[in-house]
């Protein structure tokens, strides 16, 4: 009886908290429509990072009770996972110093106006991804891009004048014909990449003897810190690119049609390409391209498919609009 008294209690309260929430999302909505949308982004926001922590687990759980490596898992969870440790190298001890307050305060149903005066004004500085609304997501992702694109002009500069050293004629002029298209505003085609392979699994341009403000420029296309000795630089960024190029044969397994608008645009814009105003067939086009070259190269080709990032989505139609 006890109990049946306290589950009545809980329930009754539980039914006002809902009808107050209720109430005050009717209030916004009518009164402050601009809050009433952040208000609603707070709250799926909320839900989101919940659902995250809970797949990452049983991921977790599941390679752990199959006693599988993070390269035999599916595409999904696999890009899930590297969503995980990109945001441990920096950006999830920030997303969680962001995340703890906002979360504390959201708790009772009034006491998030202030997570919302904190959204309308500081969005970027102060909420992580999960708390942008869809118009700032497209705002935040194309500044980010113009952060990475200033460094790109820096990566085929530096391809340039590395070929001026390389020993075979053919290939050297071969590399500077393909820079010079680029910076012409040409993009090139994969088979042009491919026959200028050979060039970057050796000296000048292997990863390993790579310019030190080359290798940071690519760290900064990559969204990797550049303020490191150089040969963590070079370590972080061969991780870095080994990894998409295990998710680009997970990808290839699953099929580009298998892939949601959503997820296209995300692997797209991870591989250098700012696709958020670019369609799902503009998406799907540009990510065949790229496994194309991607799922041909081996490990000790890793420079050429860092510096391709840049080479294939520089002048991209649409992809600077």
């Amino acid at each position: 009886s006890t109990k049946a008294n306290s589950r009545s209690l809980l329930a009754a309260l539980a039914s006002k908290a809902k009808r107050l929430s209720g109430s005050y999302e009717r209030f916004l909505e009518r009164t402050f429509p601009r809050f009433h949308v952040l208000h609603v982004t707070l709250r799926k926001g909320m839900r989101a990072l919940f659902l995250e922590i809970k797949e990452i687990r049983k991921i977790k759980r599941e390679m752990s009770r199959r006693r599988l490596s993070a390269q035999q898992l599916p595409y999904r969870e696999m890009e899930r996972l590297r969503q995980v440790r990109a945001r441990c190298r920096g950006q999830f001890r920030r997303d969680v110093i962001k995340a703890i307050p906002i979360g504390i305060i959201a708790i009772p149903p009034f006491a998030n106006f202030l997570v919302i005066v904190l959204m309308y004004f500081f969005p970027r500085q102060l909420l992580i991804r999960h708390f942008w609304t869809p118009n700032q997501q497209v705002e935040f992702l194309d500044a980010y891009d113009a952060d990475r694109r200033e460094s790109y002009p820096h990566v085929v500069e530096s391809l340039a004048l590395a070929a001026r050293s390389l020993p075979e004629p053919e290939l050297r002029k071969r590399l500077r014909e393909l820079c010079a298209e680029v910076q012409g505003g040409s993009q090139p085609r994969v088979a042009e990449l491919c026959a200028v392979r050979s060039v970057f699994a050796g000296s000048p341009l292997a990863l390993g003897r790579l310019q030190v403000s080359h290798v940071k420029a690519l760290s900064r296309v990559l969204f990797l810190t550049p303020h490191l000795p150089a040969l963590f630089l070079r370590h972080r960024l061969r991780s870095h690119i080994l990894e998409i190029r295990q998710l680009d044969r997970a990808m290839l397994r699953l099929g580009l049609g298998q892939l949601s608008e959503e997820e296209l645009k995300a692997a797209c814009y991870l591989r250098g390409l700012n696709s958020t105003h670019l369609g799902t067939s503009e998406c799907r086009a540009w990510l065949e391209q790229w496994l194309g070259l991607s799922c041909k190269l081996q490990a000790s080709e890793a420079s050429l498919l860092a510096n391709s990032m840049v080479l294939l989505s520089l002048n991209y139609p649409g992809a600077r609009e």
